[in-house]
């Protein structure tokens, strides 16, 4: 079973996207801070992450660059950031996928089987 954490401050959201991803059978770790999501990722490698630009803590983009200098574990923005130029950032600096809110669970969960089935 693949490992999914979930790095979003929006408990509500958080909520939605476990749902989903456990409906699909996936075993999620939900994270509401960056730095400790970057712990779990030093720690013991998810599978896969899905992460928030917008972070009590911090800003996702910076944290994915962070990541990215340890780990080549897959990254999905999930924000409310849907400017071209956040998009196009979003994936120069390494992520996999970028969605925004508002977003289907359902799509989400289809787009990290599509990832993880690479």
């Amino acid at each position: 079973m693949a490992t999914v954490l979930l790095i979003e401050d929006e408990a509500a959201i958080a909520d939605n996207v476990v749902f989903a991803l456990e409906t699909e059978g996936f075993q999620v770790q939900w994270k509401s801070l960056g730095r400790e999501g970057l712990a779990v990722v030093r720690d013991g490698s998810p599978d896969l992450v899905i992460l928030d630009i917008g972070l009590p803590d911090g800003n996702g983009f910076e944290l994915c660059k962070q990541m990215r200098s340890f780990s080549n574990v897959p990254v999905i923005f999930l924000t409310a950031r849907d400017e071209e130029i956040d998009r196009i950032v979003g994936l120069e600096i390494g992520a996999d996928d970028y969605v925004t809110k508002p977003f289907s669970p359902r799509e989400l969960a289809a787009r990290v089987k599509v990832i993880l089935r690479r």
